[in-house]
């Protein structure tokens, strides 16, 4: 029987079944293989941030995503998602650096968000932790 995990159910299944702790990476990387913003969003960000972006409180506190100015500079979205914050593990070593480019871009212009500063694969380059 197949079920449907979470963003830590995705992060457990990767880490070989122990989720990371907060801001940790994982053991061995795998690559998430979504493209483009809106199918990593859904795959990945929408377990915790919920689809319609409005974030979710119970077993953590998962952070509103809609008409949030914390997005208008792409460096904000591009660090928590390379490098994690307090619930939310880093995805350096999971997702490529376009993969993090398509999904800022997807935020920056979805939830009420109309931000037109997107950042390119070779900005999130310079921005990614060394392994």
């Amino acid at each position: 029987m197949r079920r449907a995990l979470g963003a830590m159910g995705i992060v457990a299944a990767l880490a070989g079944g122990a989720a990371p702790a907060m801001g940790q990476t994982f053991g061995s990387p795998t690559h998430f293989t979504e493209q483009g913003g809106a199918t990593i969003y859904g795959g990945i960000c929408a377990a915790c941030h919920m689809p319609d972006g409005r974030g979710a409180e119970g077993a953590g506190r998962y952070p509103s995503l809609a008409h949030d100015t914390r997005l208008q500079a792409p460096g904000y979205p591009v660090a928590l998602i390379l490098r994690g914050q307090r619930d939310m593990p880093s995805f350096a070593f999971t997702l490529t650096d376009q993969q993090v480019a398509d999904v800022v871009a997807y935020l920056q212009t979805h939830f009420g968000n109309a931000y037109a500063d997107a950042p390119t694969a070779a900005d999130v380059k310079r921005e990614r932790p060394s392994p």
